[in-house]
């Protein structure tokens, strides 16, 4: 089985055809997604950080200097709203808005978090307790990091139902090839987001909080302040990335666990906070919940014997890049206390995740609620399917038992 990001059975396990991509050579042309495929660890991880790619090329060319066509007029609300966030600008940007951000957005605020975030993973826990079971997908995977996004934001607890359907839309966008129904679905929800955003903006103007909100209004520095437009793209990435990111390892995780036993009765024998942290980063290695990352080439650039001209795009394989055998030591084998994870599941380079260390700490609050004395084991209780969509990987859903 080759490449074939439609397939679901190269969905459900893309790692043998990535076995077979690094065994090829170091850059391959795709016909049908129209990219070079880079599957080596070295290669992504220096591609991460070579700024002769870039995730835009809008800051250095117009569409027509590119080669490429414009995206259609009634598709701009998403590209506004995407195109103004950390995840696709570029230097000089990207500095400014990243160093802004920064101020608010400190390890003080995510650290003051940290009880609220604990306390929630344990509510829901609890919850799924009571009920004997359930699907751990919709019952804690999705409502903690959405609470706690909500939480940082200032989101009040009654629009706080909103968020995973608009978040849910417009991550459609970054599957390969959107049909015309997915874009349409992410254009309304960027532009009810933006509104919903511009509102609360307007709010804490008049009245500033503890929110990160209203950090992002009072931050400045010599060379001004984020426009409503960058804090409303901020806001909307950090619930984008990190909703779907820690959803995505809590549920994959969960799964690759109950597929190695042997690992998981080990955790739960004792789950201590530094057993916790070297477990996540394992399960985020082992089962990548962001499968591929695009650059635009900016300048030629040659991987091995492959020269890539500018114009062309990349996609470098998180997943292959995690399971390379150059890089780690038996990489098919999930290893809970592996040493020296230097894993690429949260990126490399300037577009290293600015949320890392807050979908840390909420996977070690998840995954440490369900080890907790008191509660008893989980075991599966129907064989999951994995759904529609390969760069941003994940189950249906996760049906467990205690």
């Amino acid at each position: 089985m080759g490449f074939d990001p439609w397939d679901a059975a190269f969905v459900a396990d893309p790692y043998p055809a990535y076995r077979e991509l690094r065994e090829q050579g170091r850059a391959m042309w795709c016909e049908a997604t129209g990219q070079w495929l880079v599957p080596h660890y070295a290669d992504v991880s220096a591609l991460l950080r070579d700024r002769r790619l870039g995730r835009t090329y809008l800051h250095r060319f117009t569409h027509e200097e590119f080669g490429r066509e414009a995206p259609p007029p009634e598709h701009e609300p998403f590209h506004v709203l995407n195109g103004n966030g950390l995840l696709d600008l570029e230097d000089p940007a990207h500095a400014r808005v990243r160093r802004l951000v920064a101020k608010a957005f400190t390890p003080r605020t995510v650290e003051r978090l940290v009880p609220a975030v604990r306390r929630l993973a344990g509510e829901l826990v609890g919850q799924l307790l009571a009920d004997g079971g359930g699907d751990l997908l919709t019952v804690v995977a999705e409502p903690l990091p959405v609470a706690v996004i909500a939480e940082l934001l200032g989101v009040p607890e009654a629009d706080r139902g909103m968020l995973r359907p608009w978040s849910a839309d417009i991550c459609g966008m970054y599957e390969l090839r959107p049909d015309e129904e997915t874009a349409r679905r992410a254009v309304r929800a960027s532009v009810e987001f933006s509104a919903y955003l511009r509102g609360l903006i307007t709010e804490r103007r008049a009245r500033p909080g503890e929110d990160l909100i209203s950090g992002l209004i009072a931050a400045h520095d010599e060379e001004g302040r984020l426009s409503e437009q960058e804090m409303i793209s901020t806001c909307v990435l950090l619930l984008n990335a990190g909703h779907e990111a820690t959803v995505n390892t809590t549920v994959n995780g969960w799964w690759a666990l109950f597929r190695n036993p042997g690992q998981l009765d080990a955790l739960r024998a004792d789950p201590n906070p530094e057993k916790l942290s070297t477990a996540v980063d394992e399960l985020m290695r082992y089962d990548t919940p962001l499968q591929l990352f695009e650059r635009w080439v900016l300048d030629d650039i040659r991987i091995g014997d492959t020269e890539i001209p500018r114009g062309a795009e990349v996609a470098l394989l998180f997943g292959s890049a995690n399971r390379d055998p150059a890089r780690f030591t038996d990489p098919d084998t999930l290893d809970l206390v592996r040493p020296d994870n230097a894993h690429l599941s949260l990126g490399a380079g300037i577009h290293y995740c600015l949320g890392a260390p807050l979908a840390r700490r909420e996977l070690e609050a998840s995954f440490g609620a369900l080890l907790a004395d008191g509660v008893p084991p989980l075991r599966l209780a129907e064989e999951p399917q994995w759904r529609d969509g390969y760069v941003i990987r994940g189950l249906e859903r996760l049906l467990v038992e205690f």
